[in-house]
């Protein structure tokens, strides 16, 4: 069981999908951070940004039931073309309709650095080559867990 964090504005009494916004890392669905600081942070900025007071709620998330029940899960243990590549094609998807098919997404933030490099590659300013050289040394990784499927929702348990 690994402890897992949702930074908020708001008290999040369950889990729904459709206040979820679309252009994210790795499309709609609800994010969860390994790391209470991360998560304080986040909650932090949306009551600075939206009102309201930081909220933290926790939950437990049973990682060996998911993978022994065979959910799709997708894991980037750091920042790489193919992560890149899967962050841009989420981050530009401006509907709710996801891309992928995967319940779990396991992987780095793509953070405001990460965002402006993305930028330049739509800018034609620099290519897919130099965008790695770009963070291929980056380090600091703050990572992030996706559930985008109601399947995956029943390996969170609120604590």
């Amino acid at each position: 069981m690994i402890t897992l964090y949702h930074g908020s504005n708001i008290e999040i009494e369950e889990i729904d999908f459709s206040k979820s916004k679309p252009g994210k890392d790795f499309g709609v669905g609800f994010y969860l951070s390994p790391d209470e600081e991360q998560a304080i942070k986040m909650a932090e900025k949306k009551a600075r940004l939206l009102g309201g007071n930081p909220i933290v709620t926790r939950y437990e998330f049973d990682e060996v039931a998911a993978e022994a029940d065979g959910v799709a899960y997708l894991q980037y243990e750091k920042y790489s073309l193919e992560w890149g590549l899967f962050v841009h094609k989420n981050r530009n998807n401006k509907t709710c309709t996801s891309l992928h098919s995967y319940d779990i997404v396991y992987g780095p933030i793509a953070d405001d650095d990460i965002g402006f490099q993305m930028r330049r590659i739509d800018a034609k300013l620099i290519d897919w080559e130099q965008f790695v050289k770009e963070i291929e040394h980056k380090g600091g990784e703050t990572y992030q867990y996706f559930f985008g499927t109601e399947r995956s929702l029943k390996y969170l348990r609120k604590l």
